[in-house]
């Protein structure tokens, strides 16, 4: 396996990790140890959402509530209100606008006590009452103005459902019970093998007793099950007091309204045969079938925001005014909406919901069978779509791009989310989605920030590698462009630039280390500095030479200009160190410069001990022959005919056709001039003057060549033409043949 292999199952193990670890923390959070709150709370935010994208939003007219509200209360008094005003209410109800079910959401746990009844008190203990029969005719009038009684009658022979209020806990300074309790739906003794834990209440506060016996039944509107965000989304159906179970309000209210059907608990088959909670189904009552959980409690299946149910002012059902078809054959629940009441809830649909329609909305869903389930399998099928998660992200996000990772991230979000709504609309089962929600962005961030970690520890580490060679800008553009660039050995079109100090060895052997250092330095600094400035890539320095090319690691369309444009600075600025280098007792210098464009190989080339980031081939050989063909001709700088090729823009003059050293083929090298606009008149009359010379030379027409020769020689005393001028005294002595087409061979490098 290859080190490069290597390390990409290395990253690949750590990403696999990265989601194992997350899959493991949130599989404990499924199994309750531990568990995260802020979990929990995302759980019940996307249940509310849920619930608030899901409901029918329509008013159920089966339901009507007849309500304690400020209006009634301004007619009739403040709450609570005389029990003859009661049994009017109720009076009215079954008689004047035959409703069929009454359910109470307010408790009466103490009696009224009338200005009649202490007048009677006052009779009693006085002398009177010593008369024979006085006793007796004052507890006859005591009957007929005692308004309990007249309400607790007002109950007889209807259906009528008063509530009441367990308690979870008792105060050490108030009683543990008040009033009576109703007949419980199931005793003790017919779940006494049954091993389910049941809201269990500690006290409670019931009604007086000549009204509990006198209603048809009885339910709890307590809210036991409140979340721990304070919301009311769940109630149980029955709570457990002494043994015996209670239904709640509502309960109690739809089985009268069905018929008064038995309540039943049904249980899923296990293999040990024993009731217990995990395998609770459902409760059953007539025909209707609950789904609950082990607790035996239910989701409050809200149609929609507060007022999905016709409410009736109290005090229009005492007058009478009350519209009849809004009640005729309706279940009513008598209950308050008076802010005074206090009688409000935080519910998923609202923060301040009128309790009473609560109550409502779950005689709704247990009368429709919309009541939504979370099945005891939940945990699990939870567990089995977190590995699933946890597989895709682990297997496949390590193999895409970040934008790719992205696209991906969210088609497992929508997936999620998409699957879990259908299961809610179309199965009625409520599945918890926010650990699957939170371990895929959790998994999914820690993977991409690891990869944004291994990346930029990548760039960092190319940008040291790369700004041993290139300039920090170079470096900077390659992150910003996200330019994909590569060590290893490729072939590419590039440019090669070689420089040298004419004369090194003598300069040299007149300073000391220490000078010689000095003096390298001060020479090599603004050399490099040109050549990084142009965009070149630093091959090496070996001595007093420098070897530079453009075009790689960062692709370079023009790199035969900026090529050539960095010889002819760098030239510029040796001419410019003269005055400092005579200041400090330095002997002048002059580089030579050769400049070569074409294909070459490009990489890091060496051993396994030591590698460089070079280029190598005919070309930088090639460039490397014309640096040093530089002094040959007097001249400070050459190049190749490739390069002129390139670079359109720049002014050449034609020096020779040459095989150098190590080429069969000849070709033509150049010296540039520079940029077409910056050459001067008389440049460019010496430029003609010359090639004129050179096409004669080639034609071996020796005279005219010789004559251009030494009138260029009149006011420029180049080496280059007495060059051609000594060639051309050869070749009279010693003619070429007449195929010989202008090459001259240098037989040195």
């Amino acid at each position: 396996m290859t080190s490069a292999s290597r390390q990409r199952w290395i990253k690949l193990l750590i990403r696999i990790g990265i989601s194992a670890l997350s899959l493991v923390l949130f599989a404990m959070h499924v199994q309750g140890s531990p568990r995260f709150e802020i979990i929990d709370r995302i759980e019940n935010y996307l249940y509310d959402v849920r619930v608030r994208l899901t409901m029918p939003g329509t008013i159920d007219d089966r339901v009507v509530i007849v309500d304690i509200d400020e209006a009634s209360q301004a007619e009739l008094g403040q709450w609570p209100w005389p029990r003859d005003t009661l049994a009017d209410i109720v009076d009215n109800l079954f008689d004047g606008y035959g409703i069929k079910v009454l359910g109470f959401d307010v408790l009466f746990a103490e009696a009224e006590e009338t200005s009649a009844e202490r007048v009677i008190a006052e009779f009693a203990s006085s002398d009177f009452a010593e008369q024979p029969g006085f006793r007796d005719r004052l507890q006859l009038m005591r009957e007929s103005l005692d308004s309990n009684i007249r309400f607790a009658e007002a109950l007889i022979a209807r259906d009528v459902v008063t509530g009441f209020v367990f308690k979870d806990s008792v105060a050490a300074n108030e009683p543990e019970t008040t009033g009576v309790l109703p007949t419980p739906i199931i005793q003790l003794s017919e779940i006494a093998d049954v091993d389910v834990p049941f809201v269990e209440a500690r006290g409670f506060a019931g009604n007086l007793p000549a009204l509990q016996e006198n209603a048809a039944a009885g339910g709890f509107f307590d809210s036991p099950l409140i979340d721990s965000d304070g919301v009311f989304r769940r109630s149980p159906l029955v709570q457990q007091y002494d043994g015996d179970l209670y239904p709640t309000l509502a309960l109690a209210v739809t089985c009268l309204a069905i018929g008064s059907a038995p309540i039943t608990l049904s249980f899923a088959e296990n293999r040990s045969g024993e009731l217990r909670g995990v395998d609770l189904e459902y409760l059953r009552f007539g025909e209707q079938v609950v789904p609950v959980n082990e607790r035996v409690a239910v989701f409050i299946p809200f149609r929609g925001r507060q007022g999905s149910y016709h409410y009736i002012s109290a005090m229009d059902v005492v007058a009478g005014s009350a519209p009849r078809d809004l009640l005729k054959d309706k279940i009513v629940l008598l209950g308050a909406s008076a802010a005074g009441l206090l009688d409000l809830r935080s519910t998923p649909v609202g923060q301040r919901y009128i309790g009473v329609e609560a109550h409502a909305n779950l005689i709704s869903g247990l009368l429709d069978g919309t009541i939504k389930q979370q099945p005891a399998y939940s945990d699990g099928l939870e567990l089995s779509m977190l590995l699933l998660l946890g597989l895709l992200t682990a297997s496949i996000l390590p193999l895409l791009s970040p934008i790719m990772a992205l696209l991906f991230v969210i088609t497992l979000l929508a997936s999620a989310m998409g699957s879990n709504l259908w299961m809610w609309s179309s199965l009625g089962l409520v599945v918890p989605i926010a650990s699957l929600l939170c371990y895929t962005l959790v998994a999914s961030l820690l993977q991409i920030n690891y990869g944004f970690f291994v990346e930029s520890r990548n760039k960092r580490h190319l940008s040291r590698i790369f700004g041993q060679y290139i300039p920090s800008a170079l470096v900077e553009e390659l992150d910003e462009t996200g330019e994909e660039v590569s060590l290893e050995g490729e072939s590419k079109e590039l440019s090669v630039l070689f420089s040298d100090v004419r004369g090194f060895t003598t300069i040299s052997e007149g300073l000391d280390a220490v000078e010689l250092t000095r003096l390298m330095n001060e020479f090599l600094t603004p050399i490099t500095n040109v050549i990084q400035r142009n965009r070149g890539t630093i091959d090496k320095y070996m001595g007093d030479a420098v070897m530079a090319f453009w075009g790689a690691p960062l692709a370079d369309p023009d790199h035969a200009q900026h090529a050539v444009m960095t010889g002819l600075e760098m030239i510029r600025t040796v001419d410019g160190l003269a005055e400092y280098f005579e200041s400090q007792g330095w002997p002048p210098i002059a580089v030579g410069v050769g400049v070569a464009s074409g294909v070459m190989n490009v990489g890091n080339m060496g051993s396994e001990f030591r590698v460089a980031y070079t280029v190598m081939g005919d070309t930088v050989n090639l460039g490397s022959r014309l640096e040093g063909l530089t002094k040959q001709y007097g001249v400070s700088m050459i190049v190749s005919d490739g390069t002129v090729l390139m670079t359109p823009g720049i002014t050449y003059r034609e020096l020779d056709l040459v095989r150098v050293k190590g080429k069969r083929e000849g070709v033509a090298i150049y010296e540039p001039l520079g940029l077409e606009q910056d050459i001067s008149d008389e440049t460019k009359v010496a430029l003609e003057e010359f090639t004129k010379a050179l096409q004669a030379y080639r034609r071996q027409d020796w005279d005219e060549a010789e004559r251009s020769l030494l009138n260029l020689k009149q006011s420029d005393d180049a080496l280059l033409y007495n060059v051609y001028l000594d060639r051309i005294g050869q070749f009279r002595q010693e003619p070429p043949p007449a195929t010989w087409g202008g090459v001259f061979e240098h037989l040195t490098k």
